[in-house]
């Protein structure tokens, strides 16, 4: 399946995603279909009147309204994505996905799905020669990132499963494996018999005690260059007479945690 979610044409297409930024920065994400109409507190926007059109143009509704079209960032369409749980923040994908060295050719495992965020994030960097193995215990959760991918053009890419990690993994000798689940020490033995020889573990977690636990987990079976950071993220009102941070910021989304996997030892069950 075809890739979707950039486009390197500069004249907009049926299935292209497209960014509408109409008044007071008001945004919205839509999918371009023939004879598709998107409803908006400004108007109406049919579809058919931006196909064909170039990024940075202008479309007007009938009231009069203006939008702004431009091509949507990884960032925004994950921003837009249909959930049902809580995903993870774009600052937090970015410095995981630079410490798990996720790249072209990347086969990568995650646990859990959720509603596939990081999945998108993944699939995309992997590309056509890479692969992801997903796991998810609940499918409800699962099948919405199923649909998520789809949309995308990036389900190809990924081999969804539903499973108890418990169970352990089927893949070996992976690159990269990231743990999005409520007590991943318990699964540390079973990451390690799918991680390559030093190849990157990742995890996110919400409490002080639950990365405690973790990191227990880890020296027990041999991982080492274990880290622990959180990210914040605050954004500037962009004014320039009056340059200051915005009156909200992203603050604690969870904990990050990372480590390698030592080459070939006794393994210590948990």
């Amino acid at each position: 399946m075809k890739e979707i979610i950039h486009s390197n044409s500069e004249i907009l297409k049926t299935d292209s995603f497209v960014q509408l930024i109409g008044d007071r920065n008001k945004q919205f994400i839509i999918k371009l279909s023939t004879d598709g109409e998107t409803e908006t507190h400004q108007g109406n926007i049919h579809h058919n009147e931006i196909i064909g059109q170039s990024w940075g143009s202008k479309i007007k509704t009938k009231q009069g309204n203006t939008f702004l079209i431009l091509q949507p960032s990884l960032d925004d369409l994950i921003r837009e994505i249909n959930r049902t749980t809580q995903i993870m923040y774009p600052k937090d994908i970015g410095y995981v996905i630079l410490n798990l060295g996720v790249g072209p050719g990347t086969r990568v495992v995650e646990a859990g799905t959720g509603s596939g965020a990081l999945t998108t994030v993944l699939a995309y960097l992997v590309g056509n020669e890479g692969k992801v193995y997903s796991y998810e215990a609940k499918p409800k959760h699962q099948a919405y990132a199923k649909k998520n991918l789809k949309s995308f053009g990036l389900d190809d890419r990924v081999i969804f499963k539903i499973r108890d990690i418990k169970e352990g993994f089927d893949e070996k000798n992976v690159n990269a494996l990231f743990l999005d689940v409520q007590d991943p020490e318990n699964y540390i033995s079973q990451v390690r018999d799918a991680l390559m020889a030093g190849g990157h573990f990742g995890c996110i977690l919400p409490t002080t005690n639950q990365v405690s636990k973790l990191i227990t987990a880890l020296k027990r079976n041999k991982f080492e260059k274990i880290e622990v950071s959180e990210i914040f993220h605050r954004y500037y009102k962009t004014s320039a007479t009056r340059l200051r941070p915005d009156d909200k910021m992203v603050g604690h989304t969870g904990f990050l945690l990372f480590a390698r996997r030592t080459s070939p030892n006794p393994i210590i069950k948990n």
